[in-house]
């Protein structure tokens, strides 16, 4: 298994943070623009990336205001799962989120750097838009 992680200090309480992530209806606003077709429910959600991959996700556990955890369903290229983790400092919240994935060696050569980049791209625009709220 392959981990790429994202961590930053959001300027909100543990459960804002929560309370946008824990539904997936909200998750679209995270999403960089190569997230095409983008459709969520409170528990699923599915998207294709660039025209490519179609993905289904669906949130498998919530602990309330500490973490979301999400797994990709539906026969996804490779096995994946999304983990946001939430701890309260003050009045701020440290948040970590991680895609843990199993990739191949190949898999590992063209994924890892889009990836990363989406670990990073979801976490900054959490904080933005976090910042908004």
């Amino acid at each position: 298994m392959t981990t790429f992680e994202s961590k930053k200090v959001i300027n909100a309480s543990p459960e804002a943070v929560y309370g946008f992530l824990s539904d997936f209806n909200n998750h679209g606003q995270l999403m960089p623009d190569s997230v095409q077709n983008w459709s969520a429910s409170y528990n699923e959600a599915g998207f294709t990336v660039q025209n490519t991959i179609k993905l289904s996700l669906r949130i498998t556990e919530r602990v309330e205001n500490k973490a979301v955890n999400i797994t990709a369903v539906d026969n996804p290229p490779f096995p994946v799962q999304l983990n946001w983790v939430l701890e309260a400092d003050s009045d701020k919240t440290n948040v970590t989120f991680s895609i843990t994935a199993e990739l191949n060696m190949m898999m590992k050569l063209v994924a890892s750097g889009p990836l990363q980049k989406l670990a990073d791209h979801e976490t900054e625009s959490l904080e933005s838009l976090m910042r908004i709220s």
